[in-house]
């Protein structure tokens, strides 16, 4: 449909759509709905379950505004993208149309919604490019800040990293997917993922250079392990970009780039972890099948994230192996502070993604309220673990600051039972504020002024049934039925007649209206202003509280692996640096927790590079020749 036959609310939905791509959905938001107009009307109908209907021949649906977290995932899941349109003024102080603009566009890999994201679980957005036969991966969890690029030179090693990371969504330029789509090389990960074709200058080396140096505010990025590896720039800047543009926000809480490769770890191929079962079963049905859910008695979500990835990548270096295996024994062998560090970090929330949503401006009070219950307690872990002298222990100690001025500056400031929707006023409590105090006073001294009023003028006017009510159009008002009309005072401005009588207002009502309809207004807008001070303040700690955050999530991944070998009497290995494998005894850890009260037969096993090379394994089926392998 041509702009000259549009009404003026349709042609600046359609400029919105201009700015977004493509493949993405506009959720445009009017009054108290999201509208979907056109094609992404038809489009969202069916992959929502919403009512198509039409106006002016324009389909059209659209869902209420606060239904917004339950609607999302049923877009993103059908493998749309989402931008969001919302009204930039207020509709009551609005002349002529409302301003709308797209404040982000939400895909797969860019989801910040704490209801969005599973807590035990990174989103990872990544970024693939092929640059000499190379192949260059950036990966960004714009949730968490975590941000690292890697390179492979094998087309396998670059599948099974994507398979680790369960990518939620991957930028490819566009020539290179048509290129790998027509001679099938597409990577095809075990898991669904999102390729994103963007174009060859969104991986332009040198622009992408420019872009992180100035973000990191770096004259180099030799400091970031890149020093010999200039290309990994092209994946890392394009999907920083990508996350800043999409989210409308300065995404500085991503304050470091990591260069890692695989020498320090055991690789697993995506057949291996899916056969092994470690993180995924290879039947839906059997959810508590996976080694994970066996081993993981972590407390955080940041903690289940941790031992996630470390089941993913399992260490291959023999001294970072003793240090985590020293930890664990000393965590282990005294049961009774491994109980209270694990009762200590139980009121620890999701301190890394908190984080995220102060620095993107998402967060909430509650937020806030959150990450002061969690910072409080980082005295006494510091204190418990003063109790071990253990290397590994020793350095999260160390790690872990504490935050004493945050605690007390939210402590201070915001009101427990503040609301979710942060326009809903009372986040900031009584006496941290006088000037927000005296706005509240004069809101809720309102009904005492406006009954005193109306007693006063029932009084003078004698008019016994005299009411002072109020609505949206007119404000305050007086109201006074027919047959008290001859009552009415000379200085009463007539407002509006009605079938029972008449209403009024007098510059008295309409001064106090200002006084209290005006309080309000103000009182919410300062408590904003308030938040965001706060917001700021706390902001100026983002790198310590990451780092802190880090080291608690490592804490109780180790609290997780001694708490599982206390319960299941499990025995510290033995690392050696030649061929042996002996195992005396050996039980099949996920078998082992689900026999419900039956004994599981242990098994032993030997194996080296001469006697016992090779091993042959008999027996009917269901004899427990899989079992025992694995």
């Amino acid at each position: 449909m041509e702009n000259a036959k549009l009404t003026p609310m349709m042609i600046q939905y359609r400029d919105a759509k201009k700015e977004i791509p493509e493949d993405a959905i506009l959720f445009f938001r009017l009054g108290d709905f999201y509208e979907m107009f056109f094609e992404d009307a038809v489009k969202a109908s069916k992959a929502m379950g919403l009512t198509l209907t039409k106006r002016a021949n324009v389909p059209m649906c659209g869902f209420p505004y606060h239904a917004l977290e339950s609607q999302l995932p049923l877009l993103l899941e059908a493998g749309y993208k989402v931008a969001i349109a919302e009204q930039t003024e207020d509709p009551k102080l609005a002349k002529g149309l409302v301003k709308r603009a797209v404040t982000r566009i939400i895909t797969p890999g860019t989801l910040i919604d704490n209801s969005l994201l599973k807590p035990e679980m990174n989103n990872f957005l990544t970024a693939l490019d092929f640059i000499k036969d190379i192949y260059y991966l950036a990966s960004l969890d714009i949730s968490t800040g975590e941000f690292r690029v890697t390179s492979f030179a094998a087309r396998e090693k670059l599948l099974t990293e994507l398979n680790r990371l369960q990518s939620a969504e991957c930028l490819i330029r566009h020539p290179l997917y048509d290129e790998w789509q027509k001679n099938n090389l597409l990577p095809n990960p075990v898991h669904s993922i999102l390729w994103t074709q963007t174009e060859n200058d969104d991986f332009d080396v040198q622009d992408n250079t420019e872009l992180l140096k100035a973000h990191f505010k770096v004259s180099t990025l030799d400091g970031f392990g890149l020093k010999n590896v200039p290309a990994g720039a092209s994946s890392a800047g394009a999907l920083l970009r990508y996350a800043s543009d999409n989210l409308r926000q300065d995404v500085s809480h991503v304050n470091k780039l990591v260069f890692y490769n695989s020498d320090g770890f055991l690789e697993l191929d995506s057949i291996s972890q899916r056969n092994l079962e470690l993180v995924e079963p290879l039947f839906s049905t059997n959810k508590n099948g996976t080694l994970l859910s066996v081993m993981d008695e972590s407390i955080t979500p940041m903690g289940g994230r941790m031992l996630r990835s470390w089941m993913l990548r399992p260490l291959f270096d023999h001294d970072k192996i003793v240090a985590r295996l020293d930890a664990v024994e000393a965590l282990k062998l005294d049961p009774m502070t491994l109980a209270e560090l694990r009762e200590t970090i139980s009121c620890v929330r999701d301190i890394e993604r908190i984080v995220g949503r102060l620095n993107l401006g998402t967060a909430n009070a509650r937020d806030l309220l959150a990450l002061s219950a969690s910072l409080s307690i980082l005295p006494g872990v510091r204190m418990l673990l003063d109790t071990f002298d253990v290397p590994l222990l020793d350095q999260l100690k160390r790690t872990i600051a504490e935050f004493p001025e945050i605690v007390e500056k939210i402590d201070s400031a915001i009101d427990e039972n503040c609301p979710v929707n942060m326009n809903d006023g009372n986040i900031i409590k009584y006496g941290y504020s006088v000037e927000l105090d005296d706005f509240r006073n004069a809101s809720s001294s309102g009904k005492n002024w406006i009954s005193s009023i109306q007693a006063r003028e029932i009084e003078r006017t004698k008019i016994k049934n005299l009411k002072i009510k109020f609505n949206n159009v007119f404000g305050y008002f007086i109201e006074v039925s027919k047959s008290y009309l001859n009552l009415v005072p000379e200085d009463y401005i007539r407002k509006q007649t009605i079938a029972n009588g008449e209403r009024f207002i007098t510059p008295e009502l309409k001064e106090v209206e200002n006084k209290i309809l005006g309080a309000e207004e103000k009182g919410k807008a300062l408590e904003l202003k308030l938040f965001q001070e706060i917001r700021e303040f706390i902001l100026g700690y983002t790198v310590s509280i990451q780092t802190a955050a880090w080291a608690l999530a490592a804490l109780d991944a180790l609290l997780s692996l001694a708490e599982i070998a206390r319960k299941y009497n499990y025995i510290r290995p033995e690392i050696r640096d030649d061929d042996l494998l002996e195992i005396k005894e050996g039980r099949h850890p996920v078998l082992d927790a689900r026999m419900h009260g039956e004994n599981f037969v242990p098994n032993d096993v030997l194996l080296d590079m001469e006697n016992n090379r090779m091993m042959i394994i008999t027996g009917p089926n269901m004899a427990g020749k899989s079992t025992y392998i694995r």
